[in-house]
């Protein structure tokens, strides 16, 4: 059995302008906390699942806060986007869906993969509930 797939190549980011405003005008959103995850099921993308990180401008000055919370929002998804994807291929399903990091202090990368994991965790569950009221 071949190990999973834990690379975040470029196709996988979320760069399309067009998409992201259609993502944040008429996607749906929830707060996991520290996130506020927005969501839209799209059509013909070449991957399942394409990601927008997030941190407010507001909460951080500096840039260098800001990108280093972004790298650990990243780095957190890549370990752990092998709770979603297997669902979504067998599905046939693709999302866009992007991460907006919500608290003023800058989390230590351990907690904010454990809260990345019970995101990622929960949105399987929402995905696999919307799936099974579509095949009804």
């Amino acid at each position: 059995m071949a190990a999973p797939d834990r690379s975040f190549p470029k196709k996988e980011k979320l760069c399309s302008h067009k998409v992201i405003d259609e993502l944040f005008n008429t996607g749906r959103s929830f707060v996991k906390y520290p996130f506020r995850v927005v969501l839209l099921i799209t059509s013909e993308q070449e991957v399942p699942v394409r990601v927008l990180v997030s941190v407010s401008k507001r909460r951080f000055k500096r840039a260098y806060k800001r990108n280093l919370l972004k790298r650990r929002i990243r780095e957190a998804y890549r370990l752990n986007k092998n709770l979603i994807i297997p669902l979504l291929e067998r599905n046939n399903v693709n999302i866009a869906i992007a991460f907006v990091y919500l608290p003023t202090e800058i989390w230590d990368f351990k907690n904010i993969e454990k809260a990345m994991q019970d995101l990622l965790t929960g949105l399987k569950k929402r995905l696999s509930l919307t799936e099974e009221q579509q095949n009804e």
